[in-house]
């Protein structure tokens, strides 16, 4: 998952409650949140997930993966939230995943700049 996929759904869910204004207070958060969300001030929060799936019933899998329904269709809350953190759990290890990558493509990119400057 990547946080502009994700960003991309809410925006549509903005979209489809008539602005950030009124979708502030669908679920009961000041519009500033919103946002300061939508312009990348702000990280996707889990508090924002949960709130959205739970009080508008978009589904979790739809809102964080981008696959399965958009919305909820007669899910039990405890089912939810278990899907929920086991979703949240899964996008933490591929960032940690990715990060990890990340130094290791740095590490590789330092050992060929200094091979270089040797050979130079």
């Amino acid at each position: 998952m990547s946080d502009d996929a994700v960003l991309k759904r809410i925006k549509i869910i903005v979209k489809e409650h008539g602005g950030q204004l009124a979708l502030a207070n669908a679920i009961s958060v000041d519009q500033g949140f919103i946002s300061k969300v939508i312009n990348k001030k702000q990280d996707i929060s889990y508090y924002l997930i949960r709130k959205l799936c739970f009080q508008l019933k978009y589904s979790p899998e739809w809102l964080i993966l981008g696959t399965g329904d958009k919305m909820i269709h007669k899910q039990d809350s405890a089912k939810l939230i278990t899907e929920i953190q086991m979703l949240r759990t899964e996008v933490d290890i591929l960032h940690a995943r990715m990060r990890a990558y990340e130094l290791q493509l740095q590490e590789i990119q330092q050992h060929a700049e200094g091979s270089q400057q040797k050979a130079g």
